[in-house]
């Protein structure tokens, strides 16, 4: 089987070491990706740290070009794409074309603000000290960007580091998971067709013990990670002067009203706590239902989730695959069987067979259980009654997360009282907490993070503003 290379500032490499991904389903070895050495890691470094004046002004039709392309060879090796993620990352081929779509999308959207990237003006005559001055505000970038993406979406995700950063002239060292780097390995050859100078992007798969380095080096002022808590927090902490922007997850739930329509608020929810196994950071977790339609609506949430399609990965029906590994499936298992051992009820699933685990709902789930308290990172979810607006909204805010929320209300007042009052970076009314556009500022307050990914709000992390003061000649 043939080594996939790395990508050093802008040219593909081997090192002296590969990466093995095996297929979730099954085991089989899927591919190789070369690991570069840590002189290459700093050649690539290096190559940012040089570039950064160059980068920053380069033309925007340059960048927006360079990103459209990227959207367009996406676009036509669609199938092919959608078939690399399934096999390394074992996501059924219906969620893995629909991750190819939506990369296809946030290029064309980083494209898009890319053009607009525009500088403003504000006039300073305010008062008459000021009369005759004008600010002329730019956004420049930062610096080099550490991009560091998760295995659950390896194309998507790895596009959300690298798009804004070229859209804002910054240039990028992506560091993909281990587990999944082939996505983001294709993305580099995708980039390398454009013409981008060398430098602005490396995608360098290393083991996760070598990231700190990455993280301490001060040529790399921005961090830009998706992740586990623990590891984005510490992040955070080793790196006190860099601006870092965390995504960490959640535990996203659904409120389920009197005035909702059941059978959308069952299918919703029961497909989007399982889709990609769960492995989603606002996959549905925590479902809290009227007490007034619990009985009604708990029946339908059962059908749904008993009819989906699970298995083969490669089949085009199936919905729920395997987790990303037998390791992350065995977890799962512990923390249901512990909550059924404090007293929860599995109303359907609770098995596991390899790596895959049944689609599962629980209910009489203890507040401290930690398929509640933490995020499941699985196809899982409990369902509780709750005695109207109030109860639902405080359970939801009983958590460390925060990332985003789904209500399923007809009530405009309802609705805006859930986005004053619950404690997320999002809330989805209507529909479940899974729902993202990709142009959408996105992320999370408490345990979910800081900062936002969205094309234009991570441009504004990633660059500062920068002011002239134009001062008219008296006349």
């Amino acid at each position: 089987m043939n080594v996939t290379p790395f990508w050093l500032a802008g040219r593909p490499e081997t090192g002296d070491g590969e990466l093995t991904v095996t297929h979730p389903y099954d085991g089989r070895v899927v591919g190789t990706a070369a690991v570069p050495t840590p002189a290459q890691v700093e050649e690539a470094i290096a190559a940012a740290d040089a570039l950064r004046k160059e980068a920053a002004a380069l033309p925007l039709h340059v960048r927006a070009e360079a990103l459209a392309h990227v959207s367009a060879r996406i676009a036509e090796r669609a199938e092919e794409i959608a078939r690399l993620i399934t096999a390394e990352n074992g996501k059924p081929l219906l969620w893995a074309r629909g991750e190819v779509t939506r990369a296809i999308s946030t290029f064309r959207f980083a494209a898009e603000e890319a053009r607009r990237f525009s500088a403003t003006t504000q006039r300073l005559d305010t008062d008459p000290a000021a009369e005759g001055r004008m600010a002329y505000i730019t956004r420049v970038p930062k610096g080099p960007v550490l991009g560091i993406s998760p295995f659950n979406f390896p194309l998507n995700l790895a596009a959300h580091k690298i798009a804004p950063a070229i859209a804002a002239g910054a240039p990028i060292v992506l560091k993909p998971a281990p587990a999944t780097p082939l996505s983001a390995l294709l993305l580099g050859e995708l980039l390398a067709e454009t013409g981008l100078p060398a430098g602005m992007f490396s995608i360098l798969p290393v083991p996760n013990d070598r990231a700190p380095a990455l993280v301490d080096d001060p040529r790399l002022p921005i961090v830009s990670f998706t992740g586990s808590v623990p590891v984005g927090w510490a992040i955070n902490d080793q790196a006190p002067r860099k601006h870092v922007t965390l995504e960490l997850g959640g535990n996203g739930a659904a409120v389920v009203l009197p005035d909702a329509d059941l059978d959308w608020a069952a299918g919703r929810i029961g497909l989007f706590a399982n889709y990609q196994a769960g492995q989603s950071c606002i996959a549905v977790q925590r479902v809290y239902v009227d007490r007034s339609v619990y009985d009604a609506f708990v029946p339908k949430l059962i059908d749904t989730v008993s009819s989906l399609v699970t298995g083969d990965p490669w089949d085009d029906k199936t919905q729920v695959g395997p987790l990303v590994s037998q390791e992350a499936a065995e977890r799962v298992e512990s923390w249901v069987e512990e909550a059924v051992a404090a007293g929860a009820k599995v109303l359907t699933g609770g098995t596991r067979e390899g790596a895959a685990y049944a689609p599962t709902v629980l209910a009489d789930v203890p507040a401290d259980a930690k398929v509640s308290r933490e995020e499941v990172f699985g196809p899982v979810m409990l369902v509780q009654p709750v005695d109207g607006v109030d109860e639902a909204f405080a359970l939801v805010n009983d958590s460390k997360f925060g990332l985003q929320a789904g209500v399923f209300t007809r009530s405009l007042d309802i609705a805006f009282r859930a986005h004053r009052e619950l404690d997320v970076g999002g809330v989805v009314i209507g529909d479940v907490p899974s729902y993202r556009a990709d142009q959408m500022p996105y992320g999370g307050v408490k345990d979910s993070g800081v900062g936002r990914e969205g094309l234009r709000s991570a441009m504004a992390d990633y660059t500062e503003e920068k002011v002239m003061i134009l001062t008219g000649l008296p006349l």
